[in-house]
């Protein structure tokens, strides 16, 4: 493992994995690989993106064509029938996507006489995954550069069995599956094709075997070697439909480098690069830096273990993040039978899992983001068509990644009439441009379209002439006096607001912006309700539900800047209460870190840690520091393991494009540390020292810029910043 700066870039095990969820993760956003590290039954679990299982096509892959019954679910609406919404449906039963899944695992079988001086460790500034035992070393990366999964064993008089096997849990019992194996002069290919039940897709997997020394046969369809002083198997996997010509992609794999030094070279060139931008030093002892990482686990409230955690956490995010940004379960996964079947769930986790790719200079992650937006736009186009009867887009609450269409719902989960989904993903891009000084055209033109939709769907008005969201929904919770599909929901106000209002400033001085502002101006305010909170829905009458995992209506307070303490104090006070009666529900790990985010931007440290605390000690997390969704490590999923960086990240610094916040909401248990590294969304570099007798900054900007500066004490200071010079801040103690 490496070092920088103090912190252990990586973790380590004693043991092989038992489970898979412990298993050590690679990953290039494309490929996956998850390695257990058995030293005579090695196992790979190899994955990729595009793997999601096909069926039930058809006309409910589509969104609802409900567009003509609208304007009467509106009246009913307007008109007092709080469960009106519950028959604005098309009669479908629920549909889940299609599930994520892994693809096979390569099984590297051989005769050990004994074992002593074990361990298997992950670099998190390399991407490789090691495992050695008395003279035996198994390396395993996944390439950047070659978008291949590197494995690379060596041994004296190394023995191997190599097989593909498809045998993981969950496997369809009908799954149709041919081996091949040939023996060329590197040593072997194997190719490994499955095609699904009642369906002319595929995937095929090809692992070109390269021996160094030692003699290759075949017992198809295992190689098997004998004597070898290495080996070194590349493997890539395809989903397709019809044959693939295993031919080809055999030749693609030799014609890369066959020299394990070589391939890891041009990969680290390209990783380290990107892991490196960002790192934390809490100032932990060396003996806790030194643990295992499931030694490290069982103590909590030890700063190594989140310095560790925040490594993981940016490691697996950039592995996760590529042709997609990370799923449920991020790029990875054991078992057929995923959760929530391992989706991109839009109306929550995406975006608390990105949360940290603008500061945490993760750009890769945030194209990531961008390319499933873009590529989904028509499908978008189409749920705004087919629903609402208007032009723009509507983005789904749910894709595998092939069809952003609406068409995961039911009565008690109307996500179909989610409208402030586009905003919602789109801020991510919005943040990345306001971080480099740019303005990514196809993120302007995204904004234009959700603006489009606005001007269409927002024709009702209150008595008081502001606009009305009609019908509207709240993820995922209800009234405690209506149905879920309601009216005036503080997150669709919030985020119609906020689309409108940054599509006019995406397109100056046009007619279009004027309009869009105008329409902006028409929405009606947030509503404080009879408990002094901000209310979860803004029209009268309508009574929060306060014990739900999701924090929807704080979209205002993040990741907006709609609301904070600065700009609207009463408010932001509003909103504090609401977080103060806001229940843990089922203790999802998604919950209490969006708890978290949203009491940092209140500057709440004790409601922080509080959050912080209830993930640190619900044993949320696996060997792999891969995180689960519940506590006691119950359901693989990415959703704390990829949040908690941008909790750290905020609770030390806050960025708009005009503020700077410096240690809004530090627990006390972290009394000292190091910052390097951040982004901010005013443009500049930031370095971040603190200890009991103060703490100091320096920005480095990369354009001019007038900020205000806020200090723990809440005061506030105007400092001007000159692209090319660095600032150097400090205060005392506080």
């Amino acid at each position: 493992m490496t070092a920088i700066n103090g912190p252990v870039h990586g973790t380590w095990e004693p043991h092989p994995a038992a489970r898979w969820e412990d298993g050590f993760l690679s990953g290039n956003g494309h490929h996956g690989a998850l390695v257990f590290g058995e030293p005579d039954a090695e196992r790979v679990v190899v994955t990729h993106h595009t793997l999601v299982r096909p069926g039930g096509d058809g006309e409910h892959r589509r969104p609802p064509r409900l567009a003509a019954e609208l304007p009467a679910l509106q009246d009913r609406l307007l008109a007092g029938d709080r469960t009106a919404a519950e028959g604005f449906t098309d009669g479908r039963p629920m549909q889940w996507v299609r599930p994520f899944h892994p693809a096979f695992q390569v099984r590297l079988a051989r005769p050990v006489a004994g074992c002593h001086d074990y361990r298997r460790d992950v670099d998190f500034t390399t991407g490789v995954v090691r495992a050695t035992c008395a003279g035996w070393r198994s390396r395993v990366f996944v390439s950047r550069a070659d978008d291949v999964i590197v494995q690379h064993i060596t041994a004296p008089g190394l023995a191997l069995d190599i097989s593909l096997d498809h045998r993981l849990p969950g496997a369809p019992a009908h799954l149709a599956v041919g081996h091949g194996a040939v023996v060329i002069p590197e040593g072997a290919l194997l190719s490994l094709r499955a095609r699904y039940p009642d369906s002319d897709r595929a995937f095929t997997g090809v692992t070109l075997v390269v021996v160094t020394g030692g003699t290759t046969t075949l017992a198809p369809p295992h190689a098997h070697v004998e004597g070898a002083r290495s080996v070194l198997l590349l493997t890539r996997v395809r989903r397709h439909t019809g044959e693939l010509d295993v031919t080809v992609e055999g030749r693609a794999l030799r014609d890369l480098p066959t020299v394990y030094d070589e391939l890891l070279e041009r990969h680290v060139a390209l990783h380290r690069t990107a892991y490196q931008r960002v790192t934390l030093d809490l100032a932990a002892g060396a003996a806790a830096r030194a643990l295992p990482g499931s030694e490290l686990l069982k103590r909590p409230r030890d700063a190594a273990l989140l310095e560790r955690l925040f490594a993981a956490g940016r490691y697996h995010l950039l592995s996760a993040g590529g042709l997609f940004p990370p799923r449920l379960t991020g790029l990875w996964t054991g078992d057929w039978n995923t959760a929530w079947s391992g989706a991109f769930t839009n109306d929550a986790n995406l975006n608390l899992q990105t949360a940290s790719a603008a500061a945490a200079a993760l750009p890769e992650v945030t194209e990531a983001h961008a390319a499933l937006i873009h590529r989904q736009l028509p499908d978008w186009r189409d749920n705004a068509r087919a629903v609402f009867g208007a032009r723009g887009v509507v983005a789904p609450a749910h894709t595998d990644g092939e069809s952003g269409h609406s068409y995961h719902f039911n009565r008690e989960y109307p996500l179909h009439l989610w409208t402030a989904g586009a905003d919602w993903l789109l801020k991510p891009l919005v943040d990345h441009d306001e971080t480099h000084g740019t303005r990514d055209p196809r993120t302007a033109s995204a904004l234009a379209e959700v603006a489009l939709f606005y001007e269409d769907f927002l024709t009702r008005t209150d008595d008081d002439g502001h606009l009305v969201v009609v019908p509207s929904y709240s993820p995922e919770n209800r009234p405690a006096n209506a149905s879920w599909g309601t009216i005036n929901a503080a997150m669709d106000l919030s985020a119609a607001r906020h689309a409108l209002l940054t599509a006019a400033d995406y397109h100056p001085d046009t007619p279009e912006a004027d309009r869009w502002q105008a329409l902006a101006e028409r929405l009606p305010p947030h509503r404080i309700n009879e408990d002094g909170a901000l209310a979860e829905w803004a029209w009268p009458g309508l009574l929060d539900s306060y014990d739900h995992r999701h924090l929807s209506h704080l979209y205002g307070v993040w990741p907006l800047d709609e609301i904070t303490p600065y700009d609207t104090p009463d408010l932001a006070a509003a909103a504090h209460r609401a977080l103060e009666l806001r229940g843990a529900e089922n203790d999802s790990a998604h919950g209490h870190l969006h708890h978290a985010l949203i009491a940092v931007r209140l500057r709440d440290g004790e409601r922080v840690a509080h959050a912080l605390g209830q993930v640190l000690d619900g044993d949320f997390f696996h060997a792999s520091l891969m995180s689960a969704h519940y506590p006691n490590r119950h359901v693989y999923n990415a959703d704390a393991a990829h949040t908690l960086p941008a909790v750290l990240i905020e609770m030390l610094l806050q960025s708009t494009p005009h503020r700077l916040a410096l240690l809004p909401a530090l627990p006390p248990a972290l009394p000292a540390g190091r910052l390097t590294g951040v982004r901010t969304r005013f443009g500049a570099e930031a370095e971040l020292t603190w200890g009991p007798d103060g703490a100091t900054a320096v920005l480095r900007p990369t354009r001019t810029v007038r900020i205000e500066v806020r200090t723990p004490s809440g005061d506030a200071e105007l400092i001007d910043l000159v692209a090319g010079e660095d600032h150097a801040l400090s205060m005392g103690a506080w």
